[in-house]
């Protein structure tokens, strides 16, 4: 076994892949860009080298710079995580020409099954079904556009190396499919080093189920079970669980069969993952095959108790594996949120920042019901512009689904993040919403469900009341507080009314508190009364509650006359007044936000790559203006509206942050 390893990664990957090592009593080293000085997975290692300024070009994908930092480390063996240099041949290569073991598959496998031209000509001659499309190099635009014709509209644009997302795009039209082509190849050239380009057919209502195998290098290949992963934004996976609630046995056997075998085609060792689309009559399609460590290998690791991380490590040891198909258990369910430093509100757009709150949920793992964060992250940290805006990973298992889903509410409810944008409420409203629970989800689940953008969640009436209650308890306690600090003689809760008025979402809930030793008792007019018990106190940012003889938990901070309550993807200002300040505010006028209909603003920090207009031309609705880079991907901004430029403020190469005017019209 080796006595040294080096993660090439960072984040939440390299900190994942140090827990195992250090479980197994492997010292570890890390390398970082200038911009992850003082970050997590630095701070964890036994060792730390610096390796150059902070766009992973210059650093994490630098293979010279890497493999300098293995030689001066002394490293027997390198792990590479995912993404970065995880699927370029040319990195296993050095490093086996430096006599270090790569912790991964042979350069071999790599270079068949990591190309996804290559790989899905492969699975065609090993009699897997694979999804219909031009395999062969697309030249420019309009050869894209005439290959997309003949495939037929939907397709999809894929960067052949490529991986999360990046250097894909779907196509409904020749416009799109130009557009498309050139977007795919930029940001395919500047994520992976590599610009090619493929065209397959896009099917619709399509299911993303993906089966992970494991091999050694003595001919040993299972299969362990599959991950459902349908949830996507943007092509990336945001929510995934294991296993799919859609497979059937006799179809996960089937497609575990044909995972092993065009792993065994290949001479694959170490884990892998092989991705298929499925579609509502469970035909499956073989899509691509990842030859690395998955983001979602947890949920895998949860339902089967096996470590991949650590087998990975053996078997690049020389290890056997140390079970057989027949021993590899499906225990339970677990799911899986990524959580992303972006704004659902926004689109799901980038953002940056310094994390000035970060408390996850306790992880904790019992016979009946499991948590685990997998993260790279601190409270006090930044979130970069240079990476992927992933911060954590949230899992969480039960024996059942829906204990998990119901695991899973908790632990985002409990979640604490301030400081940047992030995806918590949109992470919470998926697993409230009907589909998802019932398991009947497909990859155009987001754009389906929120057409218009996800704008949070609306509570329902029994939920309101619940919060109603809650705020209307909370706030009885803070006037007591107040009452004490400014010093007020006799009995202090005299000065404290019992007739409140709480007002959220558009409603006002009159309520009389009844309160004692144990708790609060909340009447509603009508006579509906909901029991209030907490141990909360005035300033903490989580309250947790018993209302109505049932959970909740309050993400909390202050407002005038009241707080601002975010639960379960709704994100509520809400006021507690007297009856009469209630009568008083309802005369008040609403603040009319400003006119920014005529500002084209930059929806997230990045750089902005291209101006397609200049001022004085006149533009259609929907026509590109300029497209702006950040986190790795290409945004094009398009108009809103036909008009006419009358200025542009920015040009290609400047730097913005969220809201900086990039061109104003007439």
């Amino acid at each position: 076994m080796f006595d040294k390893l080096l993660i090439a990664n960072r984040g939440e990957i390299a900190c994942r892949v140090i827990k195992t090592a250090r479980r197994m009593g492997i010292e570890t080293v890390a390398v970082h860009s200038d911009a992850d000085r003082g970050a997590l997975h630095v701070r964890m290692a036994d060792e730390a080298i610096a390796i150059g300024p902070a766009p992973a070009n210059q650093s994490y994908i630098a293979i010279d710079r890497v493999m300098q930092a293995v030689r001066d480390s002394g490293a027997q063996a390198v792990h590479p995580g995912y993404g970065f240099l995880s699927e370029n041949p040319r990195f296993p290569q050095a490093l086996a020409e430096a006599g270090v073991a790569f912790v991964g598959p042979p350069v071999r496998a790599i270079e068949a099954m990591g190309d996804k031209i290559t790989s899905k000509k492969l699975a065609a001659e090993a009699g897997v079904s694979t999804v219909p499309g031009y395999m062969g190099l697309i030249a420019d635009a309009e050869e894209a556009v005439k290959i997309a014709r003949e495939v037929g509209y939907p397709v999809m644009i894929k960067a052949s190396a490529g991986g999360g997302g990046k250097g894909m795009r779907i196509a409904w039209s020749d416009a799109e499919a130009r557009e498309g082509f050139q977007s795919s190849k930029n940001e395919a050239a500047a994520s992976f080093g590599d610009d090619r380009i493929f065209i397959e057919k896009f099917v619709t209502q399509p299911r993303h189920i993906e089966i992970q195998v494991l091999a050694d290098g003595h001919g040993n290949c299972v299969y362990l079970h599959e991950r459902e992963c349908s949830i996507q934004r943007r092509n990336q996976k945001v929510i995934e669980e294991a296993p799919s609630p859609f497979l059937d046995p006799g179809t996960r056997a089937a497609m575990g069969a044909q995972a092993v075998a065009l792993a065994q085609a290949v001479g694959y060792q170490s884990a892998g993952t092989v991705e298929f689309i499925v579609d509502g009559d469970k035909n499956f399609y073989f899509l691509e095959m990842n030859t690395r460590l998955q983001v979602e290998h947890p949920v895998t690791e949860l339902i089967t108790g096996i470590d991949l991380v650590e087998q990975m490590i053996r078997v690049a040891a020389g290890e056997r594996l140390p079970f057989g198909q027949d021993d590899i258990r499906m225990d339970g369910w677990a799911i899986e949120s990524r959580l992303y430093a972006e704004d659902p509100y926004r689109n799901f757009l980038p953002s940056i920042g310094r994390l000035t709150r970060y408390r996850p949920p306790a992880e904790e793992a019992t016979p009946t019901r499991a948590v685990r964060n997998d993260t790279g992250v601190f409270e006090g940290g930044e979130i970069s512009m240079y990476y992927d805006p992933m911060i954590a990973k949230l899992c969480t298992w039960a024996p059942s689904r829906e204990d998990a889903v119901e695991e899973m509410r908790q632990a985002l409810d409990g979640f604490e993040i301030e400081g940047i944008g992030h995806n918590l409420p949109f992470l919470s409203a998926v697993m409230d919403h009907p589909k998802f629970v019932a398991g009947r989800m497909t990859t155009a689940f987001i754009a389906e469900e929120w057409p218009e953008g996800f704008a949070g969640v609306d509570l329902p009436e029994s939920e309101l009341r619940r919060v109603a209650a809650a705020a209307a308890a909370m706030h009885r306690v803070s006037e007591i507080r107040r009452t004490r600090v400014s010093g007020r003689m006799g009995n202090h809760e005299r000065h404290v009314g019992a007739e409140w008025v709480v007002t959220l979402q558009g409603r006002d809930f009159p309520v009389t508190i009844a309160a004692d030793p144990a708790g609060a008792t909340v009447r509603f007019e009508g006579g509906r009364a909901l029991r209030v018990e907490s141990d909360w106190r005035p300033g903490g940012a989580l309250a947790r509650l018993m209302v109505d003889g049932r959970p909740l938990v309050l993400k909390v901070g202050k407002v005038s006359g009241g707080f601002r309550m975010r639960t379960r993807g709704a994100d509520l200002k809400v006021h507690v007044r007297t009856p009469r300040q209630a009568e008083l505010a309802a005369l008040m006028l609403e603040k009319t936000p400003p006119d920014t209909s005529r500002l084209l603003l930059c929806p997230m920090p990045g750089l902005v790559v291209k101006v397609d207009v200049e001022a004085g031309d006149e533009v259609q609705e929907g026509q590109p203006l300029c497209t702006v880079e950040a986190m790795k991907m290409e945004n094009i901004l398009r108009a809103e509206r036909a008009g006419t430029v009358a200025r542009i403020n920015a040009g290609p190469g400047d730097s913005l942050a969220v809201d900086d005017v990039i061109m104003e019209f007439e």
